[in-house]
């Protein structure tokens, strides 16, 4: 990847991370707004999101590589990352969290201002929706990692297993090989992209206005939190 495309990528990083602290603040700001208002908040958030996802995708056609260990994040964030994101099913074990059923000690602390009353008050109908979407969230994970499995391994077969019996003579077909990945790795890229909006999309489906606002709001809190702490620790271990 050039120079000019990681710096690309970093300033579209941290124009999503920016941005993420402006919707906090405006999702924060909503607390006396009505269903039809917060309704409008969550779906121009999503539509970020999407807009988000469609950018990178864009960009990571030309390479994928960066994006299973961006330089563009801290060694923490990326320590977490699942195929170049977060896992979609951690979205729904955040609700859990919240509604108190996987509640952590520390958790209130790292969420000083955001309201979360809200999301203590699910009912019956929602929590059972929340789950069968775990469960489908969890089925789902578990194919696309198998299938980024399966693109690391054929990684390792012929032609690559023939730089050690003929270095000078695999060249040409170790580069088609590596584009063929890249390409592969790039649709397990997106698909993965796909189903992280589409697990965010319904939870917002399943919850109310007012709910869907307070989730929004801790999961950017949270994000943002580990931006920090991932900073700090690099600096802490003089990693640049």
């Amino acid at each position: 990847m050039a120079a000019s495309d990681q710096s690309k990528e970093a300033c579209h990083y941290q124009e999503w991370m920016n941005l993420q602290e402006e919707e906090l603040s405006e999702l924060n700001e909503a607390a006396c707004s009505n269903d039809a208002e917060l309704s409008r908040l969550v779906e121009k958030i999503m539509n970020h999101f999407e807009e988000y996802m469609r950018q990178r995708q864009l960009m990571a056609r030309a390479d994928v590589s960066p994006y299973f260990a961006p330089t563009w994040c801290s060694s923490l964030e990326r320590s977490v990352l699942w195929i170049g994101g977060c896992r979609p099913s951690s979205y729904i074990r955040l609700i859990y969290a919240l509604c108190g059923l996987e509640i952590e000690s520390q958790l209130t602390d790292f969420l000083h201002g955001v309201h979360l009353g809200s999301l203590a008050h699910l009912s019956a109908c929602q929590l059972a929706a929340v789950d069968d979407l775990h469960r489908k969230t969890i089925r789902d994970e578990r194919s696309l990692s198998t299938r980024q499995a399966s693109l690391q391994e054929d990684l390792l077969d012929t032609p690559i297993a023939s730089i050690a019996v003929a270095p000078h003579a695999a060249g040409g077909n170790v580069e088609a090989a590596l584009d063929k990945h890249a390409r592969a790795m790039a649709e397990v890229l997106e698909e993965a992209d796909r189903l992280r909006l589409a697990t965010v999309r319904e939870i917002v489906r399943i919850l109310t206005p007012r709910q869907a606002v307070d989730f929004l709001a801790a999961g950017k809190k949270l994000r943002l939190c580990m931006q920090e702490w991932g900073k700090k620790r690099d600096l802490d271990h003089g990693r640049n």
